[in-house]
């Protein structure tokens, strides 16, 4: 059963951290609208740490002021009940850690020529966050400060964005943090930030340096040992050189990822934007430069089976948000349509009447039995009136037209509430659509 969040109704659980759970959700609104968001709910018993939430707050607030395409989008920050939220932006696809496995599962080395592309794309979302400013010009000397592989995520169709701005500096504060998930992160750290100074931009350039380096070799930088020997590793360990591991690796793409990686910062690309150019520059020579339309047809192959799976999981779970919803009303009430027909059978496409039952005790009775209605009087239909006034989910009882028949036909809550969503999602009334039903089905006959 689908859980109900506010106005989001969660579909299902996509993972769980020492922070947060994150949800596949559904908002909903006026008229059929929804949408499919990401919900990530922060766990009720740091709902009680006062330091804890003013920083995720005030990150969360400052990460929703960024609107790019390459950056994941918040729609909404709040509380509901103990726990605190972030809605996000919903992405169908992997995070690059996930692809590149699946790549080498496969015996599919990731092409160099995508790990450029995707590079390039995640530097114009931090070059467009460290350059924002807000609406009275002063810079929000924004730093993501958790750029790793888990943040980059392709979607399905080929886009790139980098999720999570800002979260780590309150992630970071709580003891709950696994301790797995805190030793994935220190090898990505720059230095300045392990060191505990001042970050700016140039410390996320270090860290997608160390990513970028990950990709085009298969090897994490700094190992995955022990914390101290990671963050001992990070500060002065040696950089071998990725053509070490990679010896037919392109000597621009190995300059580029080493000045990406040099310690003093004042070494460093000073920004986002002087990387992707050295990137863009080697790629413009290749002969194959790819398109995300590319990346997309390669992602899809990889992926095919998943696919499959998750849209078959997605479906289920909409449907089930549905009768969920249908079942959220107090009257827990059934559906009849009453479906007008002209004499001859065929489907009018002037009317269709829908009418709850409604619970007994209810002021609004039910409709009449089947009956030709062309000649039913003005009391009847002033009584007919004042019932939809009465009870607004009543729907138009009657068909008042000369040479039409009222068919009444009652169909599960549920059923119906799918029929409604259909409708809406194809700019059709329910009269409408259901007469385009019964003229599709009586062709046939």
């Amino acid at each position: 059963m689908a859980e109900r969040f506010g106005k989001y109704r969660l579909l299902y659980r996509i993972a769980v951290g020492g922070m947060a759970e994150i949800f596949v959700a559904q908002q909903e609104g006026m008229q059929g609208f929804s949408r499919k968001i990401v919900i990530k709910r922060i766990r009720p018993n740091l709902s009680s740490k006062e330091t804890f939430v003013n920083m995720f707050l005030n990150e969360a607030k400052l990460a929703a002021q960024l609107n790019h395409s390459n950056i994941g989008q918040i729609y909404d920050l709040g509380r509901i009940g103990s726990s605190f939220f972030i809605a996000m932006e919903y992405v169908r696809g992997r995070d690059m850690r996930a692809v590149v496995r699946k790549a080498e599962r496969r015996k599919i080395p990731f092409p160099l020529e995508y790990s450029l592309l995707v590079a390039r794309e995640i530097l114009e979302g931090l070059y467009y966050a460290h350059r924002k400013k807000d609406d009275n010009g002063n810079p929000l000397n924004v730093v993501h400060r958790d750029v790793t592989p888990e943040n980059v995520i392709l979607s399905f169709d080929g886009e790139v964005k980098l999720l999570d701005f800002g979260i780590a500096k309150a992630e970071n504060m709580t003891s709950d943090t696994r301790a797995g998930e805190i030793k994935g992160k220190l090898g990505y750290m720059s230095p300045e930030q392990i060191k505990g100074k001042n970050l700016d931009q140039r410390s996320d350039i270090f860290s997608f340096g160390v990513v970028l380096y990950e990709w085009v070799t298969g090897h994490r930088l700094f190992g995955q040992g022990e914390d101290a020997e990671v963050l001992r590793n990070v500060v002065e360990g040696k950089i071998y050189p990725p053509s070490y591991f990679k010896d037919d690796l392109p000597e621009p793409v190995e300059a580029l990822i080493m000045k990406s990686l040099r310690r003093n910062r004042q070494e460093r690309y000073q920004s986002a934007w002087e990387m992707q150019f050295d990137i863009n520059q080697f790629m413009s020579k290749l002969a194959f430069n790819p398109s995300n339309i590319h990346l997309s047809n390669f992602l899809r192959q990889l992926f095919s089976e998943e696919i499959r799976k998750e849209e078959k999981r997605l479906s289920e779970a909409e449907r089930q948000a549905i009768i969920d919803a249908a079942g959220d009303d107090d009257g827990e009430r059934e559906a009849t349509a009453s479906v007008v027909v002209d004499p001859t059978g065929q489907a009018s496409t002037d009317d269709t009447r829908v009418q709850p039952r409604l619970p007994s005790g209810s002021e609004a009775s039910p409709a009449p039995a089947e009956k030709d209605v062309a000649g039913e009087s003005s009391d009847r239909k002033k009584k007919s009136e004042e019932k939809l006034d009465a009870d607004p989910l009543v729907a138009e009882l009657l068909a008042e037209k000369e040479g039409h028949l009222s068919l009444q036909v009652e169909i599960e809550r549920g059923q119906y509430e799918m029929l409604r969503v259909i409708a809406e999602r194809n700019g059709l009334t329910m009269p409408e659509l259901i007469n385009q039903l019964i003229e599709q089905y009586t062709r046939f006959l």
